[in-house]
């Protein structure tokens, strides 16, 4: 500080003598202004420029995009391709599934209120031309109209009941029923019929459906965190422990365990892993889970119904990397994407990976089971 006084003394002396010397020898040099030395110092850190933090360049792969799915790496030439969704059998007497680890994302939810609300699969599959087998295959419900246009999907399915028909009716329902290939596994005719190879390509063409998303596309359906920088419900305020996921689905016993391992949850049912015997018998496997709770409308005596999920919304939950956080969930009309938000009204990032949504009618919501 010494020194720093004794500069500024000694330019001052400077300056006054310098103007002394120019001017008038009888006019006294004006005296120079005083600056307190701590401002200085404050002006000349002031002017120093801040270091600007580098820009994160965004990772790109030569002839790859991130998947609108899963945010997986994956061949540039699928960009513009729909995905289809299929429809699977559930009952025990289906198993073994074929083909199911290939999709980017699996719709468990209620078939029936009968025979203790036996569950259907809905499953979207964007790389649908390098399916082998896939399935077994079977009808359709009104609800899954309500879901596949979220993601401009041909629905996959063989027949369904004629409460299905109002929803043929509208133009952005694709779908295609019955007449794929059926395998002698020693079953029930209902549960022979499989997707296998190239047979997508050929139904889509014979049909005069495009194989690209149309004007009824809305764009990805989810929001993904960077892989550099996951999501971690850990730090949230309403985070809980959630490393199994029982579902109150009475007649296949749903359930989810997190393999902390993998950082997936691992499903199984009917008390047993779901396998996949197209795949090197790999057990099904999510990075996230979303639970959504709706009501439900029973057409008939027979069981037929439908979640009432169209301008409506309710509570679920996000769950991945072994914790949970409730979140709200809503949707607007036909070919509105459904919405999941936290807390603070914020939509939820998905992590890198494959997804599992379970539909729960809001009357059994109470009987779901996290810890």
């Amino acid at each position: 500080m010494k020194k720093k006084l004794l500069l500024l003394f000694l330019s001052t002396a400077l300056a006054a003598t310098t103007l002394a010397g120019c001017g008038n020898s009888t006019e006294e040099a004006a005296a120079p202004a005083v600056t307190d030395v701590s401002e200085a110092e404050e002006e000349v850190e002031a002017e120093e420029p801040e270091e600007e933090e580098p820009a994160v360049e965004e990772e790109t792969r030569e002839g790859m995009y991130r998947s609108e799915m899963t945010n997986e790496w994956i061949d540039d030439s699928l960009q513009s391709q729909r995905p289809v969704a299929i429809m699977v059998d559930n009952e025990k007497t289906a198993l073994l599934h074929y083909g199911l680890t290939q999709a980017d994302i699996i719709y468990e939810i209620q078939n029936s209120t009968m025979n203790g609300g036996v569950t259907r699969f809905m499953c979207i599959v964007k790389d649908w031309d390098s399916i082998t087998q896939f399935g077994s295959i079977r009808s359709v419900r009104p609800t899954n109209f309500m879901i596949a246009p979220e993601y401009d999907a041909v629905v996959i399915h063989d027949g369904g009941p004629y409460y299905i028909d109002a929803f043929l009716k509208n133009p952005w329902v694709k779908h295609l029923s019955g007449g794929f290939k059926r395998i002698n596994n020693g079953k029930a005719r209902e549960f022979t019929e499989y997707v296998t190879t190239g047979e997508v390509a050929s139904r889509l063409k014979a049909a005069n459906i495009s194989e690209s998303y149309d004007e009824y596309y809305q764009g990805p359906h989810w929001q993904f965190a960077s892989e550099a920088d996951p999501t971690d419900l850990s730090a949230a305020a309403d985070s809980i422990d959630c490393t199994l996921v029982d579902l109150p689905f009475e007649h296949n016993g749903s359930q989810l365990d997190y393999d902390a391992a993998s950082n997936t949850y691992l499903y199984s049912e009917y008390n047993m892993k779901h396998t996949d015997p197209a795949n090197g018998n790999k057990q099904l496997a999510f990075t996230n889970v979303i639970l959504q709770s709706a009501p439900i409308t029973q057409y008939d005596d027979h069981g037929y119904m439908q979640y009432n999920i169209l301008k409506s919304s309710g509570k679920g939950y996000y769950i991945t990397g072994g914790k949970a956080i409730p979140i709200t969930w809503s949707k607007g009309g036909d070919v509105d994407i459904t919405k999941f938000v936290d807390k603070d009204g914020n939509e939820i990032k998905l992590n890198t990976g494959k997804t599992y949504v379970g539909l729960v009618n809001s009357a059994k919501w109470n009987d779901l089971v996290l810890k």
